[in-house]
């Protein structure tokens, strides 16, 4: 079986046993490894893999053909992308700035255009796409004014000389109460749905029960991260969510994706289908 996923800590570390055959009864699978905006965009296209790691902002354009999984993704409090820049700056600086993305449709987006909606008095200029691990060097560089950052760049972002000027998951777990839907786990619809579920919940399962298995995998993969880093990484992204997805999970999703549907930065869809794997 194809699965996608980022190199990122949190994703190794769940998908460890799964992709090393230590989950009885689980097929044999072929790791891609890719950033989230690859996986987004390929979970569009013909052939798509089987089983992929997307953001839950890609949701209304894949439901059709990939189901939601509850488990296995990343969704939580204190985890959301940050806003930074070269200097400190007050929110409204950000009006007609050039701003870097690490996808369009990543959640880390959608939470940004939601807050800038409030906060940015006519709206901030020009969006472009860049890898995030490229986002914080072009900050500091100067040539972008501002950069919204995820992953392991909310422990490293001051080494850089960066300010923050916003963070996107305090704002919304101050707005809405609910945690910040990040990753999803996704697969088609025409697999055993059920199955693949109580896999990936039982590499999770593993992956806590047996930490230290999955050291040497997660830095093979991490992206010049110091093993503390790595470390701090997983604490925050890999947490009951991550096992059970839960009405808490659901209700941050669907609020999530009807607020982007109300300001028109996702197509409208059937939030039935968020919940409905057959």
């Amino acid at each position: 079986m194809q699965i996608a996923f980022s190199p990122c800590p949190n994703d190794t570390f769940v998908f460890h046993a799964l992709v090393h055959g230590l989950i009885p009864g689980a097929p044999d699978f072929k790791v891609t490894y890719a950033d989230i905006n690859i996986t987004n965009t390929l979970a569009t296209q013909p052939g798509g893999l089987e089983v992929m790691k997307i953001s839950y902002a890609a949701l209304p354009w894949v439901l059709s053909e990939y189901a939601l999984l509850p488990c296995g993704g990343a969704l939580g409090r204190g985890c959301g992308p940050l806003l930074l820049t070269q200097e400190q700056r007050d929110p409204a600086w950000l009006a007609g700035r050039r701003v870097a993305v690490p996808s369009e449709r990543s959640t880390a987006y959608l939470l940004f255009r939601l807050w800038a909606a409030q906060q940015v008095p006519g709206g901030v200029g020009e969006i472009i796409v860049m890898p995030f691990h490229e986002i914080m060097p072009a900050v500091r560089d100067g040539k972008i004014d501002a950069g919204l950052v995820i992953h392991e760049a909310r422990f490293t972002y001051s080494s850089y000389g960066l300010k923050l000027v916003a963070d996107m998951g305090s704002w919304w777990e101050s707005d809405t109460k609910l945690p910040i839907p990040l990753g999803a786990i996704i697969a088609r619809r025409s697999l055993d749905l059920a199955a693949l579920e109580g896999w990936i919940r039982a590499s999770v399962q593993y992956a806590w029960a047996n930490p230290e298995l999955s050291k040497q995998y997660v830095m093979e993969h991490a992206q010049e991260m110091s093993p503390e880093v790595a470390k701090s990484h997983i604490d925050l992204y890999v947490n009951e969510f991550t096992a059970n997805l839960g009405e808490a999970g659901y209700n941050a999703v669907e609020a999530l994706l009807g607020r982007a549907v109300e300001e028109g930065l996702v197509p409208q869809f059937d939030m039935a289908l968020l919940r409905n794997k057959s």
